[in-house]
């Protein structure tokens, strides 16, 4: 069975998702939409797609489209994910899945009342070192998790375009950064309910759009408004008295860093910069290296995992397992710690 796709938003992250649907045998792009014609048109042209257009409508009114991948900015993903959901289509949506707990509840009912499946593109999770891991953690080999840390730290690390306009991003680096490694340690830690959040925002350093001699990522479009965080810090407690510390930022005086660890009462592991595991037998500590192809985040590899996941979850082979009820998860925490900051104090996490 082929699943026939439709790529809506065609910036730097579809071309992602169109190489890694191109290259599996269960998929077929048919068509390509974005608002800016021109780079549709060029990106149909570059990947061999025979449709292109700047109608999300007509995409969407398609009975021959299966399935959609969304890569729009942040503040458009629900919205088109719920329309996309009522017309009959199964939904891959970038991350974050929402920018407000409203949107996310709203696509959790869009779900429901259509039978129809949403997956987000939490893309570290389909990664080797992660698959690794969670094998480990699902067999009990590191005992109850009480405590996780992660952290993503830029120095030099503000997109610009959309990704620094709060109105179109929901936020910075929490938002665009956060969400993944968040995710991935909320998800290895079993999914618990997160119950309260500590946070804090800053922003006295901005873009650097002075710093010179230093390559980086730049979005497509020349728009330089920055009224999102630099830096964000927060502590996130769940049901049953487990912690995750986070650290994030675009802009900050350190070196470049991530890192996500996990620790439990028999041992701990280390996803992130690369797989490490510590444990103890027989009264000596160990520290394992597993043999794997990589160690660290395989990019290439998992994206390609995660379109396959998608794609299995269409064919209605497995359930999605980043499901929009994931994606409130997320916001509840994410608003929770923006809420933190601006007040000054916790939050509490209601369900």
């Amino acid at each position: 069975m082929t699943t026939r796709i439709a790529v809506i938003g065609v910036g730097t992250i579809a071309q992602e998702h169109i190489k890694a649907y191109q290259k599996n045998p269960g998929a077929e792009v048919v068509a390509l939409c974005d608002i800016d014609i021109e780079r549709v048109k060029q990106r149909a042209e570059q990947f061999g797609v025979r449709r292109a257009t700047g109608n999300v409508d007509e995409i969407l009114s398609d009975a021959e489209i299966d399935a959609v991948s969304i890569c729009v900015p942040n503040n458009l993903h629900a919205q088109i994910a719920e329309a996309a959901l009522r017309a009959g289509k199964d939904v891959l949506v970038e991350k974050p899945m929402s920018v407000s707990v409203a949107e996310a509840e709203a696509l959790v009912k869009a779900t429901t009342e259509t039978g129809q499946a949403l997956q987000i593109g939490y893309v570290r999770r389909y990664a080797p070192n992660a698959l690794v891991a969670k094998r480990f953690l699902d067999e009990d080999e590191f005992g109850k998790i009480y405590a996780a840390r992660t952290t993503i730290l830029r120095t030099a690390g503000n997109p610009g375009g959309w990704f620094g306009d709060k109105d179109v991003a929901g936020g910075g680096p929490l938002i665009d950064l956060g969400v993944h490694v968040v995710d991935l340690c909320w998800y290895l830690m079993g999914q618990p309910a997160a119950v309260a959040v500590s946070g804090a925002t800053f922003d006295p350093i901005g873009a650097r759009d002075n710093i010179q001699n230093l390559s980086r990522y730049r979005a497509a479009s020349a728009t330089r408004v920055n009224n999102v965080e630099d830096y964000a810090t927060a502590q996130i407690r769940f049901d049953g008295g487990a912690v995750l510390n986070v650290d994030v930022s675009y802009s900050l005086h350190t070196r470049n860093e991530t890192a996500v660890q996990l620790f439990g009462e028999k041992g701990g592991v280390e996803i992130e910069p690369a797989l490490h595991m510590v444990t103890e037998r027989h009264d000596t500590l160990l520290h394992i290296e597993p043999q794997i192809d990589s160690l660290g985040f395989d990019f290439t590899v998992g994206f390609a995992n995660q379109i396959e996941n998608f794609l299995r979850i269409c064919r209605r082979e497995i359930p999605a397992d980043a499901p929009a009820e994931h994606g409130l998860e997320m916001a509840r925490m994410l608003t929770a710690i923006y809420e933190s900051a601006a007040t000054g104090s916790e939050v509490k996490i209601t369900h």
